[in-house]
């Protein structure tokens, strides 16, 4: 029972994130070889082609219709474990974690874009201070129009809302959980989550869990994005295509990364008492740096 359970979810979470998207890739590979950029928005002639195959002798066999269905399926999985790869490679330049060992070429753009973004940040970050110090002048009229303030910090936030140290905004937006938990609590996220997360109760377990791969599934649809951009050569609208898929892949890594860096922040904040409890150190009251540092040395003896 557990098994037939298990094998239907795996079947569904296949057909759902390969061979779906994979098939409509192949519809797509389809309507761009047969109309081609002359005719390119041509559905008509697109049906009248898929009308005349399909009145074929061999597409009204059995063995011609398995053996499309079954070639069809395997063009598809295949694209989607493409797509996937591409979806990985993707996601780790977004997040550029490790951009530092990167070769050397790449390493230089992401340096300079590190150093770009660093500037900004300061730059409106320098305003802002301004500002929230003469907001508290205690003339009236010498107080500035908080309007100023508010729309330096947006801008602030859309470069990074810590100091940049990675060259992407999603990069920066997960380092920034770990800055914040270091500042304020002396809390090591990268060494102490993997104790930390044994600890979590099993609903904020499945709520990070469940963001963590929904950025993966926004990562795979930037993959399915570069996919679509060849077909380009023989089809215009996949240009159109390939650029939608770029900006709502865009748009979603970022809300995912957003929502799973503020999910493991809170849950370290809440729950690493939790974990010093489970190491038996001795500890009451709140979080504290002190507790910081001593699950630090915890795992760093």
């Amino acid at each position: 029972m557990i098994l037939g359970e298990l094998g239907k979810k795996l079947a569904e979470r296949w057909l759902s994130l390969l061979v779906l998207p994979g098939a409509l890739y192949l519809a797509v590979v389809y309507a761009a070889v047969t109309l081609g950029h002359r005719h390119a928005l041509d559905v008509q002639r697109l049906m009248t082609e898929i009308t005349a195959r399909s009145v074929d002798p061999a597409a009204k066999m059995a063995g011609g219709q398995i053996t499309l269905l079954v070639a069809v399926l395997a063009g598809a999985a295949a694209l989607g474990l493409a797509a996937q790869t591409l979806g990985s490679l993707a996601e780790r330049l977004i997040l550029a974690a490790d951009w530092q060992t990167w070769p050397a070429p790449l390493r230089a753009v992401a340096q300079h874009a590190v150093a770009l973004r660093a500037s900004r940040w300061a730059d409106l970050d320098a305003v802002v201070r301004v500002e929230q110090r003469r907001a508290l002048l205690p003339a009236p009229a010498d107080r500035p129009d908080p309007q100023r303030r508010l729309r330096a910090a947006h801008r602030r936030s859309q470069i990074s809302v810590e100091p940049p140290e990675r060259p992407t905004w999603s990069g920066d937006r997960i380092q920034a959980a770990a800055l914040r938990l270091d500042r304020d609590h002396h809390l090591d996220l990268f060494s102490l989550w993997p104790q930390l997360s044994l600890v979590l109760p099993d609903p904020v377990r499945t709520e990070i869990t469940s963001a963590r791969s929904d950025l993966t599934r926004a990562a795979n649809l930037a993959g399915w994005g570069v996919l679509y951009a060849p077909l380009a050569r023989w089809w215009w609208p996949a240009i159109p295509l390939a650029i939608v898929l770029a900006f709502v892949a865009r748009h979603r890594i970022r809300s995912t990364v957003d929502a799973y860096a503020g999910l493991v922040e809170a849950a370290a904040r809440i729950h690493a008492t939790t974990l010093a409890a489970q190491l038996a150190i001795d500890h009451t009251g709140p979080l504290s740096s002190d507790l910081g540092d001593l699950l630090y040395r915890q795992n760093h003896p």
